[in-house]
C-alpha cells in the first residue's frame, strides 16, 4: 500500500538508477505545453511491457506536490526546457496503481 495523494518521487528514483534508463523526459514537455488547453487529456498508451508505470511515476515525481524533484530531474531533457520549473512539484497528483 503506497501513498496515492501527492506521493514522493521514489519510484522514479528506482527507474533514474537503474543501468538501463533512458530519459523519456519529452512527455513532460509536451504535458506543459497543454496544460491549460483543450488538448490536455492526454492518454499515454502502450502495449505491454513499454514503460505504462515508469511513465506514470515520471509524471507523479516532476508534478507532486509531495516532494522536490528539481535536482532529480535537473541532468535529464526537460531541465533544458525554458518552462521546466513552471509546473515543477506544483500540483495536487493522485497516483493510483491498478496493477
Amino acid at each position: 500500500m503506497g501513498r496515492f495523494v501527492n506521493p514522493d518521487n521514489s519510484a522514479f528514483q528506482v527507474a533514474l538508477n537503474s543501468p538501463i534508463y533512458v530519459d523519456k523526459t519529452g512527455l513532460l514537455e509536451y504535458t506543459n505545453s497543454v496544460l491549460d488547453t483543450t488538448e490536455a487529456y492526454i492518454c499515454n498508451s502502450r502495449p505491454r511491457r513499454f514503460g505504462k508505470s515508469y511513465a506514470a511515476n515520471m509524471l507523479a515525481a516532476y508534478y507532486s506536490k509531495g516532494c522536490n524533484s528539481e535536482e532529480m530531474f535537473s541532468g535529464l531533457d526537460i531541465s533544458r526546457e525554458s518552462d521546466f520549473k513552471t509546473h515543477l512539484n506544483k500540483c495536487d497528483v493522485i497516483h493510483l496503481d491498478i496493477q
